[in-house]
């Protein structure tokens, strides 16, 4: 399997190459501004290791370009801290080289498992794959920040979740909690709530007020128009004038 490093000390460099390398690793080394170019060139790179200060604006955008055009490859982050999506995705320094080899064996034995192609919610239903959504029988097409919100929202759902929490797991880095990063979510929240929601739909988002959001799925899936438009009353049947009461005989 091959590794792509992305470390910008040359003495980390040569450390990690060689103990990546000791255990029968290939190494492919980049500092972070080369990190995504390396990636869009080779296909072999079966993990990534990070050692990119998510703190900074350059660091994370690197991390969003990385997720959004290489969604399955698994990330690893180096970090002083507890910056990264969760704990499974971050190890912290100092480390001992068989803590970063077993790490790397978790992530992938992840990733190598049958990945869910669809996600379903009440009458909401994802396609990962094609990155839409539908509700019932229409079809949401969301850009790529509002569908991974949405894809949160689904796997957690009816958990109410603050926007520090979202910040962290869906725009993969740590924020304070202000009144900047806090409109990040509100701002994105709202732009779901307006593709989603069609005048007479159920409201799919609720605030939580002084927590945060919830994601609240449709009891029942909606039924698909051809399903629906037969359970319709049929329309009165219209009376023939011709027609003699069966009171008078006929002459």
């Amino acid at each position: 399997m091959r590794v792509l490093l992305v470390e910008h000390e040359p003495a980390m460099v040569r450390v990690l190459e060689r103990g990546l390398r000791a255990h029968g690793f290939e190494v492919t080394s980049a500092e972070p501004p080369a990190a995504a170019a390396t990636l869009a060139a080779d296909n072999a790179v079966g993990v990534a290791v990070l050692d990119v200060p998510l703190s900074t604006q350059r660091g994370r955008t690197l991390i969003e370009r990385i997720r959004r055009d290489h969604p399955a490859l698994p990330l690893l982050f180096l970090t002083t801290g507890n910056d990264a999506m969760n704990s499974e995705q971050q190890l912290q320094k100092p480390f001992a080289m068989e803590e970063l080899i077993a790490r790397i064996h978790t992530l992938t034995r992840a990733a190598d498992q049958p990945r869910v192609t669809t996600l379903s919610a009440g009458d909401l239903r994802l396609d990962l794959l094609g990155r839409c959504a539908w509700r019932g029988e229409r079809l949401i097409e969301l850009p790529s920040r509002e569908f991974a919100l949405l894809e949160y929202f689904v796997r957690h759902a009816r958990r109410v979740l603050s926007r520090q929490q979202i910040l962290q797991d869906v725009w993969g880095y740590h924020l304070k909690d202000n009144a900047s990063s806090s409109n990040v979510v509100d701002v994105y929240v709202r732009y779901l709530r307006n593709r989603l929601q069609l005048a007479g739909e159920a409201k799919l988002i609720a605030t939580v007020r002084g927590e945060g959001y919830q994601f609240n799925p449709s009891v029942e899936p909606a039924a698909p128009p051809s399903a629906a438009a037969s359970k319709r009353r049929p329309p009165p049947r219209s009376r023939d004038r011709t027609t003699r009461s069966p009171l008078r005989p006929a002459k």
